[in-house]
C-alpha cells in the first residue's frame, strides 16, 4: 500500500506546477493510469491525490479527462509567500501580479505600534496592495515595516508598478536582517467595505482573513494583514 507521504508528494507536485504557471488553465493532465505508471504507485494513491486537488479547486474532472481549472481559486499562504521570497526573491506566484494602492509613513494603530515596540508618535511604513491572476483578484493586503527601512529601501514608499513583488527580499538585503521566526493567524468573517472594494466582492461576503509576523531577534521585520475572496483555498504541509 502506498504511504500517505506518496499521496501528498504527488498532490504537491501538480499543485506547484499549477501555481508556477507551468500547467496553464485548461491543460489536460495525464490519465490516472499514466500517473500511476510514472510514479510507480497504486491507482488508489493517484485518485486520492487528484481528489485533494479537486477539493482545493486546482483541477476539474469531466468525462473527457482531468483539466487544470480555468481560474483556480487558490491563494498563497504567508508561508508560501515567505518561501518564495527565500527562493526567488518575490512574494508573488508565477502569473500573479500586484497593484499598490497606498504607500507612506503613517502613525500606526496602537496594536501595530506595540508589535513594533514603538514610542508614542513614532511612524511606520504602511503599504496597501491587491494581487491577482488573470481577471481574478487573489488577495487584498496591508503590510507594515519599521520607518527606518524607508531610508534604506525608498521604494517602500512608492506605488509605482512592478516594485512590490521583490520588496521583502530587498528589505532583508538592505538591512542585513534574516527572518528566523514566523507566525500566521487566520479567521473567517465578513468583508468590510474597504476589503470588499479591494477584492471586488459585495460588502459582507464571507472571507478568510489572516495576519503574519516575520521577525528575528531584533524584532518584527514585516507585519501583514490580508484577506482572500470567498471559497479561496490555501494550504501547507507540516511535519508533526
Amino acid at each position: 500500500m502506498a504511504s500517505s507521504k506518496t499521496f501528498t508528494v504527488i498532490a504537491d507536485h501538480f499543485r506547484q506546477r499549477i501555481l508556477s504557471g507551468e500547467l496553464e488553465p485548461g491543460t489536460k493532465l495525464p490519465t490516472n493510469r499514466e500517473i500511476s505508471g510514472s510514479w510507480q504507485v497504486a491507482a488508489a494513491t493517484v485518485s486520492r491525490a487528484l481528489q485533494a486537488l479537486q477539493v482545493e479547486g486546482f483541477i476539474r474532472t469531466t468525462p473527457r479527462g482531468t483539466f487544470v481549472s480555468d481560474e483556480p481559486r487558490v491563494g498563497l499562504s504567508s508561508r508560501d509567500r515567505l518561501a518564495r521570497v527565500q527562493r526567488v526573491k518575490s512574494i508573488l506566484a508565477e502569473g500573479e501580479t500586484s497593484r499598490v494602492t497606498a504607500a507612506g509613513l503613517v502613525l500606526p494603530p496602537l496594536y501595530v505600534a506595540e508589535l513594533f515596540d514603538l514610542d508614542t508618535g513614532d511612524q511606520v511604513v504602511r503599504r496597501e496592495w491587491i494581487s491577482g491572476r488573470g481577471t481574478t483578484r487573489t488577495c487584498f493586503a496591508v503590510t507594515w515595516y519599521p520607518a527606518q527601512f524607508a531610508a534604506l529601501v525608498p521604494d517602500l514608499l512608492s506605488t509605482a508598478p512592478g516594485k512590490n513583488a521583490g520588496l521583502t527580499a530587498r528589505v532583508l538585503e538592505a538591512t542585513g536582517r534574516q527572518i528566523t521566526h514566523a507566525r500566521d493567524d487566520m479567521h473567517g468573517r465578513a468583508a468590510d467595505a474597504r476589503e470588499a472594494a479591494g477584492l471586488g466582492i459585495p460588502v459582507g461576503s464571507a472571507i478568510l482573513a489572516g495576519a503574519h509576523r516575520w521577525s528575528d531577534d531584533n524584532g518584527v521585520v514585516e507585519y501583514g494583514e490580508w484577506v482572500l475572496p470567498p471559497r479561496f483555498v490555501i494550504g501547507y504541509e507540516y511535519t508533526p
